[in-house]
């Protein structure tokens, strides 16, 4: 398994840490599919790093460990349904990002990176940011000016050095990518593709607590990250001839900001003519998701997407807390996508709650 351009098939580079391919611009990703073998895993390591066989990791790539992994994977009645729930917010800073960012920020590592920049007001930042300060990175993130709230205080509070960028979210892109083209080692979480292998292992612990594999996953989508890691973690299982078949999986978004959402009704076309509107949902609130090429490509037959309108999110962060849950309006979306599609969900049903209500500031 190598990481090679999607466009060129150029090789990542042995040294460094580009972003993108500097021969064509496109991006870069496994040339095949992660292997996951049951005889590999060590049950002596911590969390999510029992299963590093499974990374695809550059040669002295460290263990990184906060204590992201093993998070709660609780059982519910719902209509007389058995719904698995996995408690994302549960990770170190928060959110399931801390399972992509652990691995990536071992990459770091293993390049010799000693400083690095990301965009992001919200969970990848504040990730990125603890991660950064366990491995002794020296983190820059951009924010547009107008972000506050938990946050923003918790990346500053990991000693990262908060840039904030005037005008729209898109500002604050722009500012990082000038960095990144002036040399700066860009740890993006939209980019890079490091972090799928820590996001597929959300995968493998539900399918160790459960002993196979679930019908159908519900989970957030934003740059699609989440939901491809899911998709990728499920198929490695089933090449491992541990599953017969894969789950479904049941994608969802704000209806707001729902170009992957568009992009599986309408086509891809569509997504460049969609108009974006404000959602409480920040936390899926992307544009331009990198990965949805590799989603509607990877997506298993008989998978499908939601959009869950704005006056339909609060209601569900209530249902879910009145059930011992406090998650932020992003994870709260699966809830509402899977009361709306449950008599047409393969069972057993899981949630992916992607973070803590905590973090969320109205």
């Amino acid at each position: 398994m190598q990481i090679r351009c999607v466009d060129c098939s150029l090789q990542y580079p042995e040294t460094g840490l580009p972003y993108q391919c500097p021969q064509c611009g496109g991006l870069f990703d496994f040339d095949g599919p992660i292997e996951f073998d049951l005889n590999q895993i060590e049950p002596e390591q911590p969390g999510i790093w029992r299963y590093r066989h499974a990374f695809g990791l550059f040669n002295g790539a460290p263990v990184l460990h906060l204590g992201e992994g093993h998070t709660p994977f609780l059982w519910m009645d719902v209509k007389g349904r058995k719904i698995g729930v996995k408690v994302e917010g549960q990770n170190p800073s928060g959110s399931f990002k801390d399972r992509g960012v652990a691995v990536t920020t071992s990459q770091l590592l293993a390049r010799g990176i000693e400083s690095a920049v990301e965009d992001s007001s919200g969970n990848a930042g504040a990730s990125f940011s603890a991660y950064a300060a366990k491995a002794g990175i020296h983190a820059r993130v951009f924010v547009p000016a107008y972000a506050t709230g938990p946050k923003t205080q918790q990346i500053a509070a990991y000693g990262a050095e908060l840039v904030r960028i005037p005008g729209p979210r898109s500002a604050a892109a722009d500012a990082v990518m000038q960095e990144a083209r002036a040399g700066k080692a860009y740890a993006s979480h939209a980019y890079l593709p490091f972090g799928l292998a820590g996001y597929a292992t959300i995968a493998y612990e539900i399918f160790e607590a459960m002993r196979g594999a679930p019908g159908t996953i519900v989970a957030p989508a934003g740059h699609g990250g989440l939901l491809l890691g899911l998709v990728r973690g499920f198929r490695a299982i089933m090449s491992g001839g541990y599953i017969e078949k894969m789950p479904q999986f049941l994608g969802v978004q704000a209806a707001n900001c729902a170009p992957v959402y568009t992009a599986f009704d309408k086509g891809l076309d569509a997504v460049a003519q969609l108009a974006i509107r404000k959602t409480i949902a920040g936390g899926v609130a992307v544009r331009y998701p990198k990965q949805l090429p590799a989603l509607l490509r990877e997506m298993p037959r008989g998978s499908r997407m939601a959009a869950v309108k704005e006056e339909e999110i609060m209601p569900a962060v209530e249902a879910l807390a009145h059930k011992g849950l406090y998650v932020e309006p992003s994870s709260a979306l699966v809830w509402h996508a899977m009361m709306e599609h449950l008599d047409a969900l393969s069972g057993p049903v899981i949630l992916v709650l992607s973070g803590t209500g905590l973090k969320y500031a109205n």
